[in-house]
């Protein structure tokens, strides 16, 4: 059973109990492959990312969720976008569901070797001509497809 659940503009989606801050990051490494991860919580493929932790900066939690999730240390270069839309809920299974409130972050590869954590099934480089093929939620597609638009002025929605 899946420890959380998204639902994307689901008349039948539960109410929303909390918004908590929480980045993703658009990883694209020297061959313009982007690093995802297949999440434990859902089995679908995603950026890495996480909530905010007390006493760290944004950027900050940008760089130790990534390296936490995959392996691969970053700096954090730009603004893909801010993206809340109140119709994106995400319901998990000890009760809380969270309206979405995630900043995604354009950074680059640092080092690092690539590595599961116990967050993810499996972490690896996708090309971008891959990423029709695999399971990527619809508000992670949005995300990667703003951030291959390489836009200076980042999506705000």
């Amino acid at each position: 059973m899946s420890r959380r659940t998204d639902y994307f503009n689901d008349p039948a989606a539960p109410k929303a109990n909390s918004i908590v801050p929480a980045v993703t990051a658009f990883v694209v490494n020297d061959a313009g492959e982007v690093l995802l991860e297949r999440r434990s919580d859902n089995g679908r493929w995603g950026m890495p990312g996480g909530v905010q932790e007390v006493g760290e900066n944004i950027a900050g939690t940008v760089v130790r969720e990534v390296l936490e999730e995959t392996g691969i240390q970053v700096e954090v270069i730009g603004l893909v976008g801010v993206f809340t839309d109140p119709g994106h809920v995400i319901a998990f299974a000890d009760g809380e569901v969270r309206q979405e409130f995630s900043l995604c972050f354009r950074a680059r590869p640092v080092s690092g070797e690539i590595k599961v954590s116990s967050e993810s099934f499996a972490v690896r480089w996708v090309a971008r001509a891959e990423l029709d093929s695999l399971d990527i939620s619809p508000t992670t597609r949005r995300r990667l497809e703003q951030g291959f638009r390489d836009s200076e002025v980042p999506l705000i929605s």
